[in-house]
């Protein structure tokens, strides 16, 4: 007779989703602490290679200078409080249940390499090197791709402010999404030119989180049995 004994051992801290907020609060505040001079030549010194890469040569060079971090570094930069708060709303919908399933370290390369390839896309498909690119909603769309693949029916629980009291409610997954295309779309037009993530960005970033999420949703299972005990 075999019989599984649950695990008494407590989950793991989950620092990441934390971790990515505060950093992200301490660039903006850092950033909008200086004069409108200096906060541009901020953008311009670690947002997303303005020069691009579009052949070895430029990768080569960018690796040997160290500039290609500029890919990441540029997802911790935003150009005004809807940039910024736009993307830390649904940093705080789906990085919380995704990090529970992925696990910190997963959760945290994930929004690292889907931003970094989101910028990429971008600056492939921008092909403007006037241009410089910030902000974190290529990592966030491809926290987003992760958690669809992951749980494509999911419902997630929202507190609304309706009139004088506040509601709880169960809202699908995928509308969610919705409304945060359509806020892309709002700050499109609203938010300043200037550093703007294009839409590229967006879409390339949900398709490696897509990806994402289905090569590691075998290892997940795995652990989640074995967590179980069987």
């Amino acid at each position: 007779m075999f019989v599984s004994t649950p695990s008494r051992k407590k989950p793991g801290l989950r620092w990441a989703v934390p971790l990515l907020f505060v950093a992200i609060w301490l660039a903006f505040l850092w950033s909008i602490s200086r004069p409108d001079e200096a906060r541009r030549s901020l953008w311009l010194d670690w947002g997303a290679l303005s020069t691009g890469l579009g052949n070895p040569q430029d990768w080569w060079a960018a690796l040997r200078d160290g500039s290609v971090l500029r890919l990441f570094t540029a997802l911790f930069l935003h150009a005004d409080w809807l940039h910024l708060l736009g993307n830390l709303v649904f940093l705080l919908i789906f990085g919380p249940p995704a990090e529970r399933m992925l696990g910190p370290w997963r959760l945290l390369l994930l929004f690292l390499l889907g931003g970094a390839a989101a910028n990429l896309a971008a600056l492939y498909v921008m092909g403007t090197p006037e241009r410089t690119i910030i902000g974190a909603s290529g990592a966030v769309s491809a926290l987003m791709g992760t958690y669809l693949a992951l749980f494509p029916g999911a419902r997630l629980g929202l507190v609304l402010p309706l009139g004088l009291f506040l509601e709880f409610v169960r809202a699908p997954a995928f509308l969610l999404i919705g409304a945060w295309a359509a806020l892309q779309v709002v700050f499109a037009y609203i938010g300043p030119s200037f550093g703007m993530v294009a839409w590229s960005a967006h879409v390339a970033g949900f398709l490696f989180g897509i990806v994402y999420g289905l090569y590691v949703r075998a290892a997940i299972a795995r652990r989640l049995r074995k967590s179980h005990g069987f």
